[in-house]
């Protein structure tokens, strides 16, 4: 080589060494966006990137973006599996408020959602999401429950919880007790029982890898309540679970940590704990209830203590509601509350409040005798759990009151179950799989959810079928104070 052609060489590496470099790829946001908590000024705006990168959030009352309010969120670090969580304040009454987020100089992505009002709207509610190894079947169209909640055009989606089913594995192929084969999608972390932090990262982001779970939250903000699945079935603090499957861990109390922080992390809800009170404007409260953390250990549940609420909290959702000043209260409750739910064999431990017997308050049902005394009026319970729906007016309770049950919303139904006498509840309705069959898979026709249509003078509560058919409806009229 000669001197002046090596000369050349060094001269053009060193031209090229200086130069800045130049990005191949953009920051991505990769499990599009949920807008949660939705109250009176308030928002939270919730999106994962593939790589760390600052969340950058603009929002107005107009597609056009004339008038754009920028916020400027967190970096989606490792640390939380690169979601990150951001908060809108001084958003206007009754508005369309359009969304628009990225990360970096990323991509922009969109949402929309509605301010609360003092006119009336509806709202949805429903549980029990990916039970039983019910997956997402492209083969069924996949999870159509959801566009069936989108099709109602609710202001907001409250999942009553079982967001995931930790301990139910979504295997490639799942078959009915027909004999049908239900074909999922799935992969190595959602095909086994989550026994790891990413295990129970990797359900919540399955779920929101359904092109209809995705729809429905770019239009409708989600309030995010937990029960048992987030963790295992029926579990309660410091068991220790007698299930093979766990040969990692078998302290619920630690999976439950995890199960925890990956719901904060994937679900757009802020602060230390589930419970919590959304303002949705002048005619609601939604107080949201946590039966699982404080609860004492299921057994007979006929003795002179026990707690599904637990004293503190027991004594917040009374004060809540006496201190509320919204039309209506609903209580956002995981589990029904007079509906028999047996766990283990021979039906030595119950799961929920309710044991049975007709008499007087025993065991867990001292707790809620509590709360029933002090409900005032105007207040109407909704929950989910049993995998069936159901409609239970309680003409003997201290002060009348309603409870509807929706749900499944995808996976297994099951029921009916027994209903407990002791607080005097009337069944109204029920819509539940024929006697002798249950487990029965969402292409047989049993998701449901529920809507409830709030205005100042009543609120008319229905449930559906997925297929958009109203099975049940009942208007209960306001009572002055």
């Amino acid at each position: 080589m000669r001197r002046r052609d090596f000369l050349a060489g060094a001269a053009a590496g060193s031209v090229l060494a200086c130069a800045p470099a130049v990005r191949a790829r953009r920051p991505a946001i990769t499990h599009g966006l949920q807008v949660g908590d939705v109250a009176s000024g308030r928002a939270l705006v919730w999106a994962r990137c593939d790589e760390p990168a600052r969340l950058v959030i603009e929002w107005d009352t107009s597609e056009r973006f004339a008038s754009p309010r920028r916020v400027t969120g967190p970096v989606a670090a490792p640390d939380r599996d690169h979601t990150a969580l951001a908060d809108l304040d001084g958003l206007p009454p009754d508005q369309t408020i359009v969304v628009r987020a990225r990360f970096g100089d990323g991509a922009w992505e969109h949402a929309q959602f509605r301010t609360p009002a003092s006119r009336g709207f509806r709202f949805v509610w429903t549980g029990d999401t990916c039970g039983q190894g019910y997956g997402r079947n492209p083969e069924w169209g996949g999870m159509r429950g959801y566009a069936a909640l989108r099709a109602a055009e609710p202001a907001f989606f409250l999942h009553s919880g079982d967001l995931i089913y930790a301990d139910n594995p979504i295997e490639a192929e799942h078959k009915t007790l027909d004999g049908r084969l239900w074909k999922n999608v799935t992969n190595e972390r959602v095909a086994r029982v989550a026994q790891e932090l990413d295990d129970f990262r990797a359900r919540f982001a399955y779920n929101l890898e359904d092109e209809h779970v995705r729809a429905l939250a770019a239009e409708v903000p989600i309030l995010a309540q937990w029960d048992d699945h987030e963790t295992h079935n029926n579990w309660w603090p410091g068991q220790q679970l007698e299930d093979a499957r766990y040969t990692k861990v078998r302290d619920s109390s630690t999976l439950a940590a995890w199960a925890m922080r990956a719901l904060r992390e994937w679900t757009p809800v802020r602060g230390p704990a589930i419970q919590r009170v959304i303002s949705y404007g002048p005619l609601l409260d939604v107080i949201v209830v946590d039966l699982r953390s404080w609860r004492t250990p299921n057994d007979a549940n006929r003795g002179d203590t026990g707690a599904m609420l637990g004293a503190p909290q027991a004594a917040w959702l009374v004060q809540q509601l006496a201190a509320s000043r919204a039309r209506w209260k609903i209580i956002a409750c995981d589990q029904p509350i007079s509906l028999v739910i047996p766990d283990g064999k021979a039906n030595e431990r119950q799961e929920g409040y309710a044991n049975g017997d007709p008499g007087a308050p025993l065991g867990r049902e001292k707790e809620l005798a509590g709360v029933l005394a002090a409900l005032p009026k105007n207040t109407v319970f909704v929950t989910a759990d049993v995998h069936y729906a159901a409609a239970h007016f309680y003409a003997g309770a201290p002060r009348p009151f309603w409870e509807f049950v929706g749900g499944p919303i995808h996976a297994g139904t099951f029921g009916p179950n027994d209903l407990d006498p002791t607080f005097g509840p009337e069944l109204k309705f029920q819509w539940a799989p024929p006697p002798g069959q249950g487990n029965l898979a969402p292409w047989d026709g049993l998701q449901t959810f529920g809507t409830v249509d709030v205005s100042a003078e009543a609120l008319r509560v229905g449930l559906w079928g997925i297929d958009g058919k109203r099975r049940y409806d009942v208007t209960i009229p306001y009572e002055s104070p």
